[in-house]
This record gives structure tokens, sequence and C-alpha cells, in this order.
């Protein structure tokens, strides 16, 4: 089905990638857009406000987050069709890819608006890139469940999975999920931890699961 079509006069949302740690890393573009843009929604205006604090940008922000998504988008929409161009922005990285958007996209297109992405840094490109295993073809898990026992029954579904496999995790999980990982796909797996990523203190290295684990 169709999207609806935009009045002519209508904005453009952008979807901005940000850096995953290195300021260094924000493109020309990015900054361009942010200068002329008449909003931004971020995931943490917090950390947000500090990033355009450091290029010397100052833009309207409003919070889009998980928990405000859905009561969020009908403003922004509006002033999207009034004629405001608007940046997403997530707290690093680049919107929707486990980190939130996605809704905002999705009706922004549904309602004829253009979006435009402004491509950068992405934490699981980013690793997998240095990673050294096959990236022709890959899945993103992104971030494993919680809880143990759901977590497992997801890992057990994607065992079979013959492509390599990128997730993300919380640090306060990580040995229990390396751990659930050993028990389902054998100690033998390889697998690659990629840490602080174009940070002062960066780690990257791979092993066995049972070598990451021990």
């Amino acid at each position: 089905m169709a999207g609806a079509v935009a009045p002519e006069e209508a904005g453009a949302l952008f979807v901005a990638a940000t850096p995953i740690g290195n300021l260094d890393d924000v493109s020309t573009r990015l900054t361009a857009v942010l200068e002329r843009a008449s909003g931004v929604a971020a995931e943490d205006t917090r950390r947000t406000r500090k990033l355009l604090h450091s290029l010397g940008i100052r833009v309207a922000m409003v919070s889009l987050h998980a928990h405000n998504e859905r009561s969020r988008i009908p403003e922004l929409l509006q002033r999207l069709l009034s004629g405001e161009d608007l940046v997403l922005m997530s707290d690093a990285g680049t919107p929707g890819i486990s980190d939130p958007g996605m809704r905002l996209v999705r009706e922004a297109r549904q309602s004829g608006i253009r979006v435009s992405p402004l491509p950068g840094p992405c934490a699981a490109v980013a690793a997998l890139s240095v990673a050294g295993f096959p990236a022709d073809r890959f899945h993103f898990e992104g971030f494993l469940p919680a809880r143990q026992a759901a977590r497992r029954a997801r890992l057990k579904q994607l065992e079979a999975v013959p492509e390599t496999l990128v997730f993300y995790e919380a640090v306060h999980r990580l040995t229990a999920a390396l751990e659930d990982m050993q028990d389902i796909f054998g100690s033998e797996r390889k697998a690659f931890l990629a840490r602080e990523l174009t940070k002062i203190h960066e780690s990257a290295y791979g092993d066995s699961l049972a070598e990451l684990c021990a």
C-alpha cells in the first residue's frame, strides 16, 4: 500500500549516525545538517547536548525513547509536515539499530515525508570489520533476553544458523551470556569480543568460547 503524499512544504527527517566513542568520527555532513535543522529528536538529550556542545551547535531538542515514542511521534510528524527539518539521533551509533527510531521513521514514510540517512558509526559493523570473521553474510541479533531461560531458548534457535552471529550485550550480563553460548554452541566455537571501540580503552580479542569463559 502506497504511503500518503506530504505537502510540498513538508520538511525532511534525517536519521543520523553519531560517534560510538570518538567524537572525531562526526561527519562533516552531519554537522552541516545539524547547523540548519529546526530540531533534534534525541534518545537522551543530555548525551546529545554534550555532542552538540562539542560541535558548537545550538539547536532545540526533544526526547524520543522507548518510553515516550508513541506519544511523541504525532508532535514530530506535525512539525515535519509543517516544513521543519528534524534530525533523529540515538545515544551512539545508528538510530533504529537496537535503538529507538523505527516507529518514527515508519510513520514519517507512511505520511509521505522524506526520510534521509546520514550514515556513520555502527558498533556492530565496526566490531565485525576487525573480527576477521566471514562477513559477506551475517546475522545481527542485537541484545539477547536478560532472563537466562529466555536467553538460552533464543540461543538454541540460533544454533543452526551458519552465518556469523553478531550480538550486543550489557557488561553485567556478558559472563552469563558467554557461558550459555559455550554450553549451547560448544566450547570450541570461535568468538570475538569488542569493547569501548574507538575510545581510549578500546579492546578487541578473539578466542574459543572456552577460553573466553575461563
